[in-house]
């Protein structure tokens, strides 16, 4: 049945009765909050000034025609906070590396191949082996520096250990001092590649630990209280593409304020199997990708920044660009209680940079108007975006386990044991998600907070891509089992990590896998329980023999899942329905966000109607009718949600907007944005506007600035050319 949302005056009151009051906040320049931000490598400049809350600046070096301070001083100069990012794994860190620093050459401490190739990120830039010495030389070099420089935001970038390195004598030196007894090459057993995996989740873990740790104290020290935060891909990316990072093990450090949630295009693209077809399904991949870094801080209440990326590091032209960030832009809103964003990162690159003009041209151009046009549009929305107690359309309280251990097997394969594509994760999340149920998802490393079960009913889970580094979790699963939780577990306990010398297999422990103990806690019996459905206490416990690998590598293999998932979420001791449908759909305040998607239970659109202004159309046209396709999203600002059409004011706009004035029969606002990009705005009016004046920042009137009237939404749409030095605009009516 074709999906059909009417929005009308009734919607309207029961979104007012929960709360969602009309919002149109703006931030003057010496407004000191830091909602959004981006970060940059460069000087301010007036093609790159996209009016975020924080410039992040990159990079603690100087350069021949300007130092740090002064490079830092320009984003000052123009109102904006500023913090500092670099990376921790790797960086423009050639003084430690040739000696300069400390007298000793360290191009050893590079990662490095079983062939003993150095993985670099640049010239003369290896990703890093983290040693004492090597997070001496950060603090030292580049942390004290910056806090010197009046800086109280610190974002050490990146923590990555590459799963096919292991084989420098940086790592084999780190091997013996952690493990005590001599360095074992990965490839040879699959112990030895779970005990280097492990290392490598170590090191960066103690790097991180100190340097945040040093950070503190060296600001508390000047008088500042100085926040510490990990930009990082999410766990779903690292695990696929083999790379061992901390994640959630670091939201428990002490020194630990947050995380920026590095998701995007090109993290989102990779490709994964579904129904037995592997593709590119980017809006469903972003939608996990974010999910695991919201559900990885929520318990422990760190702070989350999620990025987009209008581009992405590959080259690619802007129509591909443009269609991947509406689907990524969309699934990060499609979290209502994050409401923090890194807007972009690399604006010079985004502003400036060359790329093709289509898939199959030659040509290259910086961005097109229409483009920069719609992505200010939507960084800008990000501004106000609301926190919201809405949530997304379905069914929820379906949530699938992870563990960082994730990361530590998926390189090298081992006895013949592979998972394509981390199919054994996808097969138990896009069965859900393409039926349009949100699911979520739940760290291991987070079971000991009491709000990582609130509202859930079923937990899935599978010991075939993980292992569960604490025996202590199984205590708090099981006993969320025996209160009435409901587990599903799937899996055969064949992969070959199964048998790597754990906690479950030694001091005194025997279990062939992890999962026994699991189950014997839960009082199946001390043999693995075959596939079928177990009383537990107040709960259930599902058990499906296959590898949930199985259910997507393999066309039409997923119903055996599904129909499981459905009886646990629908029978006791659960109730309800289980609703599956194409789409999911979302209201943040004036907001709504909508995704339908293709390879699921139907081909039909999700109609839309009301008043709406279109966030993805660089026109802003008003619409009282909006189709969404298979494949595609909608972002929209609902009209009818403003509570009083008797207030001006901007309700969007490829600019940002300050010194707003209101009175009787007259509007007035500044709106900046980056020169060499054309604005677009709609301004909400008691009524038709008599005279609309538009001048630039020195005074003089723009004779070519447009302006039209709709009756249907009462907003005056408005168009100029941008100027970081600010257009003023005056209304009459």
């Amino acid at each position: 049945m074709k999906t059909t949302i009417f929005l009308s005056i009734i919607l309207f009151a029961s979104s007012m009765a929960s709360g969602q009051n009309q919002s149109h906040t703006r931030h003057d320049k010496d407004d000191n909050k830091e909602k959004t931000a981006f970060q940059t490598a460069g000087q301010w400049k007036p093609v790159t000034d996209a009016r975020a809350d924080v410039a992040i600046v990159y990079g603690a070096d100087d350069r021949p025609a300007m130092t740090f301070e002064q490079r830092v001083q320009t984003w000052r100069d123009r109102g904006y906070t500023t913090h500092f990012m670099t990376g921790i794994a790797w960086g423009n860190y050639q003084d430690y590396f040739t000696g300069e620093w400390d007298g000793k050459w360290h191009l050893d401490e590079g990662q490095k191949t079983v062939k003993g190739d150095t993985i670099w990120h640049g010239r003369m830039v290896p990703y890093i082996v983290p040693s004492l010495n090597f997070i001496e030389y950060i603090k030292q070099k580049h942390v004290k520096k910056v806090i010197d420089a009046g800086i109280d935001a610190i974002y050490m970038e990146e923590p990555e250990f590459w799963m096919r390195a292991g084989y420098s004598d940086a790592f084999k030196r780190e091997w013996e001092a952690y493990y005590d007894f001599p360095w074992r090459p990965q490839h040879v057993s699959p112990e030895n590649t779970y005990l280097a995996n492990k290392l490598k989740y170590h090191l960066y873990y103690r790097a991180l630990e100190e340097v945040f740790t040093f950070a503190k104290e060296y600001g508390k020290s000047k008088g500042m209280n100085v926040r510490c935060y990990v930009p990082t891909h999410s766990l779903v990316n690292y695990s696929s593409w083999q790379i061992v990072s901390p994640e959630a093990s670091l939201a428990s450090l002490p020194a630990m304020d947050g995380y920026i949630a590095q998701v995007w295009t090109g993290t989102s693209r990779e490709p994964t199997y579904f129904d037995g077809l592997k593709k590119e399904r980017v809006f469903e991949n972003a939608f996990l990708e974010y999910g695991s870094m919201e559900s990885m801080t929520r318990p422990t209440g760190r702070k989350m920044f999620f990025l987009t990326d209008p581009i992405e590091d590959l080259p690619r032209d802007w129509v591909d660009y443009k269609k991947n960030y509406q689907a990524t832009f969309s699934a990060q809103l499609l979290y209502p209680m994050i409401a923090d964003y890194e807007v972009m990162p690399w604006p010079d690159r985004i502003y400036e940079g060359l790329y093709k003009t289509c898939d199959t041209c030659t040509t290259k151009a910086r961005i097109p108007r229409f483009y920069s046009t719609q992505m200010q549009v939507m960084i800008n929305s990000l501004n106000d975006m609301p926190r919201s107690e809405n949530k997304v359309s379905g069914s929820h309280g379906i949530g699938v386990l992870m563990s960082n251990s994730l990361m530590f097997q998926r390189f090298p394969t081992h006895d013949g044991y592979d998972d394509p594509q981390f199919s054994n994760f996808y097969g138990q999340t896009l069965p859900l998600l393409k039926r349009g149920i949100p699911v979520s998802t739940v760290h291991i490393e987070n079971v000991g907070y009491p709000d990582t079960w609130k509202d859930l009913k079923v937990l899935v889970m599978s010991y075939a891509n993980m292992k569960p580094m604490k025996a202590e979790y199984h205590q708090f699963i099981a006993d969320w089992v025996k209160d009435g939780g409901v587990l599903v577990y799937c899996g055969k306990d064949i992969d070959p990590y199964q048998t790597v010398m754990e906690w479950w297999n030694s001091n005194g422990n025997s279990y062939k896998a992890p999962s026994q103990h699991l189950f014997e806690l839960m009082k199946l019996g001390t043999d693995t329980p075959g596939t079928g459905e177990y009383a537990c206490g107040k709960g259930k416990v599902y058990v499906i023999r296959e590898e949930p690998k199985e259910f997507v590598l393999n066309a039409n293999n997923d119903a055996t899942y599904f129909e499981t998932i459905k009886k646990a979420f629908e029978t006791k001791p659960n109730k309800g329905e289980l609703e599956t449908k194409n789409s999911l759909y979302l209201e943040r305040g004036p907001y709504i966000i909508a995704s339908v998607m293709d390879e699921s239970i139907s081909n039909d659109p999700m109609t839309l109607k009301g008043v709406f202004v279109d966030l993805f159309d660089p026109t802003l046209p008003v619409l009282t009718e909006k189709s969404v396709s298979p494949g595609e999203q909608a972002f929209l600002y609902n009209v009818a949600f403003i509570k009083s059409k008797s207030k001006p004011a901007v309700l969007c706009g490829a600019s940002r907007i300050y010194n707003e004035v209101s009175k009787r029969g007259h509007y007035s606002f500044v709106a900046k944005s980056p020169r060499e990009t054309s604005n677009v705005s709609r301004v909400l009016l008691p009524k038709k506007p008599s005279g609309v004046v538009v001048k630039n920042h020195a005074g003089e009137v723009i004779t070519n600035a447009e302006h039209t009237w709709d009756e249907t939404s009462s907003t005056c749409l408005l168009k100029f050319e941008n100027d970081p030095e600010g257009i003023l605009v005056e209304i009459k009516w």
